[in-house]
């Protein structure tokens, strides 16, 4: 693969397993409303949208700003006690630091949130650029926020490589002619990863760095 300039990481589920800072905020928003508790499985299923298309599917529409403003503030919490990085990522991304590569962030998890998950798990010190769903129109699939950060930075979508975990960041990529390597720690199966035909599937982040 020819060297690129820029790498653009997706958050949650490529570089940090905030789940259960997740479900946590989502069950208490459940039980806070009168609504069932949901299993992992279901709610992880349903990550990767941002909070609110994660709680529409559970709560009646009446409900939703609320349960939306429940959730965010039992998530300020939640995210700086239960979330964690994932194994190699600091390996990952100190060797690309190291080596001159640009680094961004692309995440549809509000602005607010994803500066909470970066700041308190030591992530600031390597990106240079974070842009999140909610300072644009669409988030992830549409390739608006990857288009966003290329244009930015003056590169073109060759000239950069994008790192997801889910069907839906392979979708981005191929939609902004990125090319996209997913790693298997996210939510999606690897049928859905795989329909979506990104560059690579890998099962590491480390083994990025072979890619390289």
């Amino acid at each position: 693969m020819h060297k690129p300039e820029l790498i653009i990481f997706d958050l949650d589920g490529t570089l940090v397993d905030a789940y259960l800072a997740i479900i946590s905020s989502f069950n208490f928003t459940m039980q806070s409303l009168g609504y069932p508790k949901q299993n992992k499985i279901a709610i992880c299923r349903a990550v990767g949208w941002g909070d609110k298309n994660l709680l529409k599917p559970f709560v009646k529409t009446k409900d939703l700003n609320k349960a939306v403003k429940l959730y965010r503030s039992h998530h300020r919490k939640s995210l700086r006690v239960q979330a964690s990085l994932l194994p190699g990522v600091s390996k990952v991304l100190g060797y690309l630091k190291g080596n001159d590569y640009k680094l961004a962030v692309a995440s549809n998890r509000p602005t607010s949130f994803s500066w909470i998950l970066i700041r308190s798990l030591g992530l600031d010190k390597y990106f240079q650029y974070v842009l999140c769903a909610d300072k644009l129109k669409y988030g992830k699939p549409h390739p608006a926020i990857l288009k966003k950060i290329l244009k930015d930075f003056s590169l073109r979508p060759k000239e950069a490589v994008y790192v997801g975990d889910m069907a839906i960041d392979a979708q981005a990529g191929r939609r902004a002619h990125v090319k996209t390597v997913i790693v298997t720690t996210g939510s999606s199966t690897k049928t859905e990863i795989r329909r979506e035909k990104p560059f690579r599937v890998i099962r590491k982040l480390t083994y990025l760095l072979r890619m390289l």
